[in-house]
């Protein structure tokens, strides 16, 4: 279980003509009983460089106890080259647990959180998978491998993440997802032949319906946050989907959940064959790297104290949760007055200003959001620092989401909560449901400074 860390946090708060060429002189004859110059470059008949051919060499990773590199799963060079650029050096324990099985094309159900690495995991085993089968001529629009998520967003990331790892392998990605490049995403996936598809429920439907993908032969099945299909909805498509796929005795069914409920359990012995179970430490409530910290105030100090938290040197890229989407609108117009670089995402907001504003995010460009929980459980961003819980969640079950958007793949991160005189009374259902206390402080007086506003 989840240990907290010192609560650091307070102290760092203080929070045009061009010249004919001359002709090429003639190539001298090397003389007898010499040998040419040796070089670490490769040369064609014509005298150009060729770049030295990878190998898994240029990437040396040492041993250590107690933990798995990815050296050790005997992958090919082109896969382990686009590792090798991601700097994926050890794994994490989920998929150091489910490595092994998924290259072996067994069935699996994993219990994991965003920002475990959990990602890696299938997309790695797939194109380990893909690569040691033998390549047949496959119409257009047909996949090899079907990988389907509840949001735009997260399909959008694991696409995105599919495209690095596969970087140097002879392997095509494509995504469908709703809201918008209908006819883009219609051409990309019916023109050319796919080995990997990801894909929201609803779309790929659209698209299988309109036959601009075949399903018949994807022998590889990947369901990515069960527990969030269920919550939206989605089971009803799911299932038509499955239908369309391979039978599960011919396939390879893979289901990752953040929560392993009796219905999701139910789900995947329905759609699985003898599947393996996979629950790691790592994977528990609350991620190690996040120092989790609750601050005790008035709900009139709230505002000052964010503000400060904000302009602090430690806080590099920030998300603001709020309840509802009407303290949202009216957080983010506040700050923007005060000068904070913010930008705002609830469930309303149009896909295309969504994207827009996600990729502001996530290059830097704005330092804070302020959002609900429906629409931050779609952000896929590294390098977030700080999650504020402007408003404690109701659920404990959305806490544990929160703060999950920091401290990602092993990043360090903070989570800070404000406990008023309303959702303090959440609180113990929070600590009951992760197993252990937070801490409870009062602000320091560098939190509480006055704001100076420009007149």
């Amino acid at each position: 279980m989840t240990s907290v860390k010192p609560v650091s946090v307070v102290e760092k708060v203080e929070i045009p003509v061009v010249a004919k060429a001359a002709p090429a002189p003639k190539p001298q004859r090397q003389p007898a009983g010499k040998a040419a110059a040796s070089t670490p470059l490769d040369r064609n008949q014509q005298g150009k460089r060729k770049p030295r051919k990878w190998t898994v060499s240029q990437f040396p990773v040492e041993t250590e106890e107690g933990k798995t590199r990815f050296h050790d799963f005997s992958l090919s060079p082109g896969l382990m080259h686009g590792i090798a650029d991601l700097n994926f050096r050890y794994c994490t324990p989920i998929q150091q647990k489910s490595l092994p099985d998924v290259i072996a094309g067994k069935d699996i159900i994993g219990k994991a959180s965003t920002g475990t690495g959990k990602s890696a995991v299938f997309l790695i085993g797939i194109f380990a998978r893909l690569l040691g089968e033998q390549q047949q001529k496959r119409r257009n629009g047909t996949p090899r491998a079907l990988i389907i998520a509840p949001t735009r967003e997260l399909v959008i990331q694991i696409a995105k993440d599919a495209r690095a790892i596969a970087k140097y392998l002879p392997m095509r990605v494509a995504e469908a997802y709703g809201g918008t490049d209908y006819e883009r995403q219609q051409k990309n996936i019916r023109d050319r032949p796919v080995d990997i598809l990801v894909a929201t429920p609803g779309r790929l439907l659209d698209f299988s319906r309109k036959r601009v993908v075949q399903l018949d032969q994807a022998g590889i099945m990947v369901i990515d946050e069960a527990d969030r299909m269920l919550d939206m909805g989605f089971i009803p498509d799911v299932r038509s989907i499955i239908h369309k796929i391979p039978n599960k005795d011919k396939r390879q069914t893979m289901m990752f959940s953040a929560t392993i409920t009796e219905e999701v359990a139910r789900l995947a012995s329905q759609w699985c064959v003898n599947p393996i179970s996979v629950e790691t430490e790592a994977d528990n409530m609350a991620v190690e790297t996040v120092t989790q910290v609750v601050y005790t105030l008035t709900r009139d100090e709230k505002y000052l104290v964010l503000y400060n938290i904000i302009n602090s040197e430690n806080c590099d890229r920030v998300i603001i949760f709020t309840n509802m989407k009407r303290d949202a609108k009216r957080l983010h117009d506040r700050l923007q007055r005060d000068g904070i670089s913010c930008t705002l995402l609830t469930g309303d907001v149009p896909q295309q200003k969504r994207t827009a504003r996600l990729e502001s995010f996530r290059n830097g460009t704005i330092k804070a959001m302020v959002a609900t929980d429906v629409a931050g459980r779609g952000i896929h961003i590294d390098d977030i620092s700080h999650v504020v819980n402007f408003t404690l969640p109701y659920e404990p079950e959305d806490y544990v989401h929160r703060i999950g958007r920091t401290g990602r793949a092993g990043a360090d991160g903070i989570s800070i909560s404000f406990a008023d005189e309303e959702s303090s009374f959440y609180l113990m259902d929070i600590e009951e449901y992760i197993g252990e206390s937070l801490p409870c402080i009062t602000p320091n007086e560098a939190l509480l400074k006055p704001i100076v506003r420009k007149k």
